[in-house]
Formats: structure tokens, C-alpha cells, sequence
């Protein structure tokens, strides 16, 4: 398969467990501030995040100091961290992946506040809760995001139809909107067609569960809340998924979840609004008969990232002020013809580059989905030992899915790793 950005993602989710062994830090040095030379200003991020199109035009718009982009690849994360505990060649402007920001908070001290540069006044045309994952407890502003991953479910609307289910997205969008909904369409779907599960993979589902609510496993007062009924019902939902047997266990990326999409045993996906690109570059033969409606449930997100100033930059606003052009709606609506990198401006939305049809979809409108989903997922708070405290719990479903272990057991055991692993981190 070719390299996605669920491939780039789920490094950055490797990179966040790796780093859980030093603490509620992210890994890094508190070490001492050595500002930049002001001959050039140095810019990194990883494959992929940024809209070529966008990157060429932000440096011809700002020729002195010259920008020198760095596409830095592999393990992101871990290098910007060796960099800066090694204390030099730290760029002025950083991109920080959505699943990295929380871990690095904690050392907010390393990044500029970006309201003191200005970033007041450009706050307020991203989605809320998108900029206070890049917000601190006391208020600091680290990054300003460069995209978001709303969700939405994507679907064969023949296979639907043909098993006797809806086929129009207004009127799947009607009739599956919980999750109990969307299992009973997978039931009926079975019946019909015994290869077609509705659910490529269960433990994929849970990440999503648990992103449609406002509370994680650690609370902002630092205290374990893995254990109580928000994270159960995630839980539950995902078990239940497995229990209806309409759970395919083909992971999302693989091969086999490849061919799937193309022969129809694979007929629906949620995921992300980049995942478009995935179903693109996987399919030969179903191009045109995917659709799209809101995800089960409500709106989720997955994925997003940012961009940050160090404090080693030689020129904060001047920084500022290329983050703020790169990054307007414009460009985001650029960037999303670039390589369907989502904006996380709405004001991007009405651009003529996201209102255009796709023939893939059968005609639909992609933000017409999307749009009203990025403008309403919840604002949740994410501790930086999220991550890890999480683990356990995917780890011990997919014990469920194997039939290694029983819901309760393997629920009971999910729990005491986490609350150990919580404990590691300093919380209560």
C-alpha cells in the first residue's frame, strides 16, 4: 500500500506511546534558550502535512528572511525532541502533530505563546475546540492548526441498497444515526449478503466512541477517570459490534481492507475526511458508488495538526506572521485541493475549491458533510497521558475480538493496566 496519512498518523500514535516512559512530559530537556541566527527562518514538518502549492507560495511571499523548509520524515515526534535536547539546528517554526500536542503541553516552555505575537486577533476563525488542543491549562496558545479530521461514515450505496438498506445519503443520514441504528443496518445487511460486514474492523470503532464525547481518562484536575461510565459505554458499543458478528476484523489499510472496498465485503468505513484520498488510491472498480453521510453517534475527529514558533526563533512575529499567511483560509482551501488536507477554518469552507462536486461520490458535495460535522465536535479535555492510559484499553479489546477473553475480564484488566500506567504518570 502506498504511504497514507493513516500510515503518518499511526507513526505519530507510535511516537506518543514511545514517548510515555519520561512522564507527563513530552521527553524534552528543559535546557536553556539560544535564539536562531535572523539570517534565514527554518521551517520543518513531516511528508504530506503541508499543501505544496500553499508551502511555494508562502516562501516567494516572504523572500527576506529567506524560508528553509525541511521535510523531515520517519519517527517526527522523536527527532524534533533529540533536536531540542540537543540544542541546536532547532527550527523557528515546527509543525506538531494532533496526537503529539497533548504531550506537549507540558513544555509549553520551549514554544512561543502565540498571543503574544498576535494571534488574538486570527483565534477566532478556527474551530474552537481545535485551538484549545493546542492550549494550555493556564491559558497559553502554542499552535495555530493547520487541519482537522472530521469524520463522516463512508458506504457503497449499492451494496446498501442492493441488501435492502437506504441508499440516499439524506436518508441514511435519517435512519442511522446511532450506533444501534447503524449495528441493526448491519444485521439486515448480513442477512441479505453474508460477506458484506458494515463494520471493517470493531476495535477501529473505539477511538471514535470515545472522541464523541466531552471526557477522556483524565480529568483536568489530574484525576483517573478511565474507570467510569463514558469510557464503559465506548466500550460496550465496540463489544457490541463484535457480538452481532457484523465485526469483519479487517484492518483499516491492510490488503485485504483494500480489496474489500473494491469487492464489497468492506461496504462501509468511517473515518476521517483525508481517508477520501485512501478509498481513492485503494479502488478500481467501485469508483462512483461510494457516498457519504454524518457519522453514527454525532461528529467526531481524527487527526489535525499544528504549527508552533520555538522560542529559539530569532524572530517571533515575523514567524507569526508567516504561520498567520500560511494558514488563513485561503490557503487552507487550498491546501485541501493540495492533497485533502481539511481546513480548520470554516471560513474556508465556502471557497469555490470546496464546493466542487465529486464524481466518486455520486455528485456529493464532501463539505457538505464535513462542514457541519468539523463545526460541532465536542470539546474534550486530552491530558498528555492520554495516550498511554488509553492503550490498554484497545489492547484488551482486541483480546475480546480474538475471543481470548470475555467482555468483563478483559474490561477488568484494561482498567488495572491503565490506572497503573496513570499512576506512572503522576496522576491521581
Amino acid at each position: 500500500m502506498e504511504l497514507s496519512r493513516r500510515t503518518l498518523l499511526a507513526g505519530g500514535f507510535a511516537a506518543v506511546l514511545g514517548g510515555t516512559v519520561v512522564g507527563c512530559s513530552s521527553g524534552m530537556d528543559a535546557g536553556t534558550t539560544q535564539k536562531n541566527t535572523a539570517t534565514e527562518l527554518t521551517l520543518w514538518c513531516w511528508p504530506g502535512g503541508l499543501g505544496k502549492s500553499v508551502l511555494d507560495d508562502t516562501v516567494a511571499h516572504f523572500p527576506d528572511p529567506k524560508i528553509k523548509y525541511s521535510e523531515v520524515g520517519g519517527d517526527f515526534k522523536q527527532k524534533l525532541i533529540t533536536t531540542f535536547n540537543g540544542g541546536t539546528s532547532i527550527p523557528d517554526i515546527t509543525g506538531i502533530k494532533g496526537e503529539d500536542i497533548a504531550s506537549m503541553l507540558p513544555q509549553a516552555e520551549r514554544f512561543v505563546d502565540l498571543k503574544t505575537v498576535g494571534a488574538d486577533s486570527v483565534l477566532g476563525d478556527y474551530v474552537e475546540w481545535k485551538v484549545k488542543q493546542a492550549t494550555t491549562l493556564d491559558g497559553k496558545v502554542i499552535g495555530l492548526p493547520i487541519d482537522i479530521g472530521p469524520t463522516a461514515l463512508y458506504y457503497r450505496e449499492d451494496v446498501f441498497t442492493k441488501g435492502g438498506l437506504p441508499g440516499d445519503p439524506a436518508t441514511v443520514s435519517e435512519q442511522l444515526k446511532t450506533w444501534d441504528d447503524f449495528f441493526a443496518a448491519g444485521v439486515e445487511l448480513k442477512k441479505s449478503n453474508p460477506k458484506a460486514l458494515i463494520v471493517w474492523d470493531a476495535t477501529d470503532l473505539y477511538d471514535l466512541v470515545v472522541g464523541q464525547g466531552t471526557e477522556r481518562y483524565v480529568s483536568k484536575d489530574n484525576t483517573f477517570i478511565g474507570d467510569q461510565d463514558h469510557i464503559r459505554k465506548a466500550w460496550d458499543t465496540v463489544v457490541k459490534a463484535m457480538t452481532l458478528k457484523i465485526d469483519g476484523k479487517t484492518a483499516s489499510g491492510s490488503p485485504d481492507w483494500n480489496a474489500g472496498l473494491d469487492q464489497g465485503t468492506v461496504p462501509a468505513h468511517i473515518g476521517a475526511a483525508w481517508v477520501a484520498l485512501d478509498l481513492k488510491s485503494a479502488v478500481k472498480s467501485s469508483v462512483g458508488k461510494w457516498r457519504l453521510a454524518p457519522t453514527p453517534g454525532g461528529p467526531a475527529n481524527f487527526g489535525g495538526s499544528f504549527l508552533t514558533i520555538t522560542k529559539n526563533a530569532a524572530d517571533p512575529a515575523k514567524a507569526f506572521e508567516v504561520i498567520k499567511y500560511m494558514l488563513n483560509p485561503d490557503n487552507q482551501a487550498k491546501a485541501f485541493t493540495d492533497a485533502q488536507i481539511f481546513p480548520a477554518t470554516p471560513g474556508a469552507y465556502d471557497k469555490p475549491q470546496l464546493k466542487v462536486a465529486d464524481p466518486f461520490f455520486g455528485g456529493q458535495v464532501p463539505i457538505d458533510v464535513f462542514g457541519p460535522a468539523a463545526k460541532s465536535i465536542p470539546v474534550g479535555y486530552e491530558a498528555p497521558s492520554d495516550g498511554a492510559v488509553a492503550q490498554p484499553f484497545k489492547d484488551e479489546l482486541k483480546t475480546v475480538q480474538s475471543g481470548a477473553k470475555t467482555s468483563d475480564a478483559a474490561w477488568s484488566a484494561a482498567v488495572s493496566k491503565a490506572k497503573a500506567i496513570a499512576k506512572r504518570q503522576g496522576v491521581q
